[in-house]
């Protein structure tokens, strides 16, 4: 999607309403910086006040996200057109929070092996080896419970027994059994246990 030009759609239609970026942040309960941010098409609105700001700009949501009026024959293109870009972003969303999982635990439970290595086998006073044993287990086990809040967040788990594809909650996902990023967790539209997949689209 093309921020820049959605950006500019939004302060043109905050402008025929007779608003100010202060104005319409205030309705929306949000800062007029985060207007600004906007309007410069350095963000995007929140799918969580898109409706009310659309009704604020007196637009439909599918114009605010083609950053123009839309014409009535045209409309059902340009939707589908834009779900699809929507698709396509929350993907590759979610694949880079997944690299990022990569990039964070790598590093983290090798840097921990290597103090507890060196805690083991180089000479040092006691006090000091058990510091550092300890210390590279809390960083183990910290990197580890940063890289599962990263791999909840990111995309779904699909139930393998009705096809349900859903977010659990943090816990559901840390204290399930696993192999990679595939899960052993109850479903909660089925309630059957399965091994279910991480994927990263609500739907194909």
């Amino acid at each position: 999607m093309d921020q820049i030009k959605i950006g500019k759609f939004i302060a043109s239609c905050r402008k025929e309403q007779g608003m100010t970026q202060a104005a319409l942040a205030e309705r929306l309960g949000i800062s007029d910086r985060a207007v600004s941010k906007w309007e410069t098409g350095k963000s995007m609105p929140d799918s969580g006040i898109m409706l009310e700001l659309c009704a604020l700009l007196a637009i439909n949501v599918n114009e605010l996200l083609s950053g123009e009026r839309v014409m009535a024959e045209s409309y059902d293109k340009r939707a589908e057109e834009n779900l699809l870009e929507m698709k396509r972003e929350v993907e590759e969303k979610n694949r880079q929070m997944l690299k990022v999982e990569y990039l964070v635990t790598l590093p983290g439970v090798l840097a921990g092996l290597a103090l507890m290595f060196v805690a083991s086998f180089v000479s040092m006073p006691v006090w000091l080896r058990v510091v550092l044993i300890a210390f590279s287990f809390v960083m183990i086990f910290a990197v580890a419970f940063i890289a599962v809040g990263i791999e909840q967040k990111a995309g779904y788990y699909v139930c393998q027994s009705c096809g349900h594809r859903y977010v659990p909650t943090y816990w559901q996902v840390n204290l399930a059994p696993h192999t990679g990023r595939t899960r052993y967790m109850k479903c909660p539209k089925c309630g059957k246990r399965s091994w279910q997949k991480k994927v990263l689209t609500k739907e194909d």
